[in-house]
């Protein structure tokens, strides 16, 4: 028999729930899913954010679109924020990613408008951030420590080992770890 009255773990909870993407997600996949550049996207999707191991570019939600204009083709990026020292690694992790799959004639576009947001990452990509121990983003900054799931934390520092993270730590298990601002 199942005790009911057993408090689920913030993991467990999530689990257990239908998850709901965000407008700003749910658009994006869309847009990606009626692409007739599907061949070109799935190649991007082995490009990553050199400050996030593992994190793909579509995950975190700044590959934006695919276009093939004439023999051209332009991949459109939002960066996270426009000071964004990652910018340039991952144009340059783009252009190499394509032409080492025989797309030689690449343009990447960078556009701030529409802005990102954390809105617009995936929720695999907000899993990934929990399974390397950094705080993915929540609307209300409820944050849960990712080493022990605690909703006991507190913040440490406004800025983390990068902008757009801020430093808290867990009051249970006192571990240090990043939080993923919510923009």
């Amino acid at each position: 028999m199942v005790n009911f009255s057993d408090p689920l773990s913030p993991r467990e909870r999530e689990q257990k729930q239908i998850p709901v993407l965000s407008p700003e997600f749910a658009k994006r996949r869309a847009h990606r899913n009626n692409s007739k550049h599907s061949e070109i996207w799935n190649i991007l999707d082995r490009v990553f954010d050199p400050e996030l191991p593992g994190l793909t570019i579509w995950d975190l939600g700044i590959l934006q679109d695919v276009q093939q204009i004439a023999d051209q083709w332009k991949i459109v990026v939002t960066p996270t924020y426009s000071g964004c020292p990652a910018v340039d690694a991952i144009n340059q992790d783009i252009t190499s990613e394509l032409a080492k799959n025989g797309y030689n004639n690449v343009k990447v576009a960078i556009t701030l408008s529409p802005p990102w947001s954390t809105e617009m990452m995936s929720p695999k990509g907000k899993s990934h951030l929990r399974s390397i121990n950094i705080a993915p983003p929540d609307e209300n900054d409820l944050v849960n420590c990712p080493v022990c799931e605690s909703s006991h934390t507190k913040v440490i520092s406004q800025f983390g080992s990068t902008a757009c993270k801020a430093l808290y730590q867990c009051e249970d298990c006192f571990e240090a770890f990043d939080y993923f601002k919510h923009f």
